[in-house]
């Protein structure tokens, strides 16, 4: 869990800061990095006076921070006026960065920024920031590496004092309003700090400064070149085991081993590497996930992360990106041999979140929240009695078997509905018409609210797994639903190859940054392999070429912003990840696949150089970057380039084109039908001379442009190496 500093007042005036432990008030927490970041210090460090409650935040953009427009605290958004006003009023900053479906984040709100006695200690003696960290990824990622420097789990709300200048000297999560415990209380966390601030001013720009470097050397790690090779692939599993929960699943620090995070990222990153131990854990972890409550089991998709080991008792929004990677794992696992029902789960994820996240103009919504209007969780737990009301005694009875309904639950007494005895055989039939009342039932109570932000970054991955599924399953829906994401990807996210970050009721966000720039190349190359409308990859070309144009850096490394986005303190390139693929690795894929689909040996090489930058993550500490192992495991592969030449109607052109699919070895795979013969030869030497064999469908294998020569039936394809 997220941990908050208790003041201790040291010997100089200034005090000292330490992790309260066991005593510690939840968050948000953050997923586990891969590495943690090392030391720390802070400084903190005890006043008062008139507020002004004009707010700034009703006209912006971002849902979470219209939420705080009513808030008596004086915010300002992000931009030039706060940080001018606290430079010329030399004024320390308070930053608050959350996102909306945080239910922390709206305690904290509730508790302290509602409060006007509070709001008035910030006002005096504050300029306060709010910020959407789903809209200012990079700011969220400067700021919450310098309070894991000071100690402290990430999570949100993430709390934060700047210098006027922006350097951070004091930090933590989420705080209480008054003392509690070992906790001090936000108020009293905030006049002791106005009070050093005016009192001992250097001693506070001098740890400031200090933290400064520790955050400098975190966001931008010295890379240990080497050559990328398949020996690197074992080395994930084998560093996961060492947190490996042997009895439910998943991975975390024992003995606790909660809470628990689905990881999605990790596990495909396992599943494709191909090793025993590793698909072992990948299967066993996705098999308890799909059993516990934090599968949504009535409506489908999947809450953010659950607070026991066990996967039963989640914190319940729901995230557009965990959704979308979750569903794309399991079709990972069911096409390397997994689980039986986990086709069937991916499909289902998929179809929740076409129906349930999709706007009517195409692009994919952030997220739906914990909260209701009754309060956390009210619309997805049960009481034996709501059962009985819906249900009748003799199914209620059946349900409470099922869904392990028994006695008092453990949120507030109120039961989460987890697969404690799955359905057999003839009782599927029962258990498909209880859980659709139950979930018409659920449907009349009140709803969480959704973040109808668009992600791009996000958007992405939700294309990609929807490509995905509709190769997999041969849904046209599943294609539809893409391609109208896509559609307003081109429309409303990209212009002139370059990605925007988000845009919300038809208002541009900021500028994008590195995982959205890669991530819509790659989405536009999947789309591309799904429907081989030249569009996606002429759109994908351009992309590619924005991202070496604005975001590479001369070490084969990538900067996480553009070089022509607003500074912050620092300009990280660190390739970790959390809870979303690394800007990093998502870069690594979308060179190496757009290399091939292109024609472009260059293009695949600079994916390469990706690789061979961060070689020594993917020797020492390959956990903290498994979308990095998983362009390792498709460049040690050695990938083919597939094109089937035929028309899209055709049968026989269908069945090779479902076979080059199949096949086990990397690949990208087009159909290259007659309609688009012209465009697409102009767009990449790949599709240029394919043609038909004797009238007849034909399939050209190629790696790195050497082409075999074309072969016309399913079983000459299968027989190929």
């Amino acid at each position: 869990m997220a941990e908050a500093y208790p003041i201790r007042t040291g010997g100089e005036g200034l005090a000292s800061a330490t992790p309260t432990g066991d005593d510690a008030p939840m968050a948000c927490p953050r997923p586990p990095r891969g590495a943690a970041v090392p030391f720390v210090f802070g400084v903190l460090l005890v006043a008062t006076t008139p507020a002004q409650q004009h707010n700034r935040l009703a006209d912006e953009a971002s849902p979470y921070l219209r939420q705080h427009a009513d808030n008596p605290v004086d915010w300002y958004p992000w931009g030039d006026e706060a940080l001018q006003k606290a430079k010329d009023e030399q004024r320390p900053i308070f930053l608050s960065i959350g996102y909306s479906a945080c239910h922390w984040c709206h305690v904290m709100a509730a508790e302290s920024f509602a409060d006007a006695e509070t709001a008035k200690v910030l006002n005096d003696d504050f300029v306060c920031i709010k910020v959407d960290r789903e809209e200012r990824p990079d700011i969220d990622e400067l700021y919450m590496t310098a309070v894991q420097a000071m100690g402290v789990d990430g999570g949100w709300p993430l709390s934060v004092w700047l210098t006027p200048d922006g350097k951070p000297f004091f930090g933590g999560t989420y705080f209480p309003p008054e003392d509690s415990g070992q906790r001090p209380g936000f108020r009293r966390i905030c006049t002791t700090l106005a009070k050093t601030w005016r009192d001992r001013k250097e001693a506070v720009l001098d740890a400031a400064g200090k933290l400064d470097e520790v955050v400098r050397q975190s966001l931008l790690p010295t890379p240990a070149p080497g050559e990328p090779d398949a020996a690197l692939l074992g080395r994930l599993a084998a560093q996961l085991a060492e947190r490996y929960d042997e009895q439910l699943g998943g991975f975390g620090r024992a003995p606790q081993f909660a809470p628990k995070f689905p990881s999605p990222v990790t596990l495909t990153a396992l599943l494709e590497c191909g090793a025993g131990r590793g698909v072992e854990m990948a299967t066993a972890t996705l098999r308890a996930i799909a059993r516990g409550g934090i599968h949504d089991q009535l409506a489908g998709g999947f809450h953010r992360y659950t607070v026991d080991r066990a996967w039963r008792i989640p914190h319940f929004e729901k995230m557009l990106y965990d959704n979308a990677l979750l569903a794309e794992c399991l079709m990972t696992s069911s096409a390397r041999g997994g689980e039986a029902q986990h086709a069937g789960l991916a499909l289902e994820t998929l179809e929740w979140l076409s129906g349930a996240m999709q706007s009517p103009d195409g692009g994919f919504w952030s997220s739906s929240d914990a909260v209701s209007s009754e309060g956390e969780g009210r619309t997805f737990t049960w009481t034996r009695a709501e059962l009985v009301d819906v249900l009748g005694e003799a199914d209620a009875e059946f349900a409470a078997e099922v869904f392990g309904v028994e006695g008092d639950g453990p949120v507030e007494g109120r039961h989460v509905l987890y697969l404690a005895a799955p359905p057999t055989g003839d009782q599927r039939h029962r258990f498909a018409a209880v859980r659709e009342r139950l979930l018409q039932a659920r449907a009349a109570r009140p709803q969480p609210a959704t973040d109808d932000k668009v992600v791009a970054a996000w958007n992405a991955l939700t294309i990609r797994a929807l490509c995905r599924g509709y190769m997999s399953f041969g849904e046209p829906a599943l294609l539809r639903s893409a391609q109208r994401a896509g559609g307003f990807a081109l429309e409303h996210l990209i212009e002139g190859g370059r990605v925007r970050r988000s845009v919300c009721r038809g208002v541009d966000g900021p500028a994008g940054v590195l995982e959205d720039q890669a991530g819509m190349a790659m989405a536009l190359l999947t789309l591309f392999e799904a429907d081989s409308d030249p569009r996606w990859l002429a759109s994908a070309r351009d992309v590619l070429r924005e991202l070496l144009s604005h975001f590479a850096a001369e070490d084969g490394a990538f900067w996480n912003t553009a070089d022509d986005a607003p500074a912050l303190l620092v300009r990280g390139k660190q390739p970790e990840e959390g809870s979303t693929p690394s800007g990093t690795g998502l870069a690594a894929q979308a060179l190496l696949r757009g290399g091939l689909l292109l024609g472009d040996d260059e293009l695949y090489q600079r994916g390469v150089a990706v690789l061979r930058t961060w070689h020594g993550y993917l020797d020492q500490a390959p956990a903290a970057v498994p979308s990095l192992v998983r362009a390792l495991a498709f460049h040690v592969g050695s990938p083919q380039e597939i094109v089937v030449v035929g028309d899209a109607d055709d049968a026989e052109a269908q069945a090779l084109l479902a076979a080059a699919r199949l096949r086990g070895r990397p690949a990208v795979v087009v159909l290259l039908t007659p309609a688009h013969a012209e465009r697409l030869a102009e767009l990449s030497p790949l599709l240029r001379d394919k043609a038909l064999v004797d009238d007849r469908p034909a399939v050209y294998v190629c790696e790195r442009g050497t082409c075999k020569a074309p072969i016309t039936s399913v079983d000459e394809l299968r027989r190929l190496p």
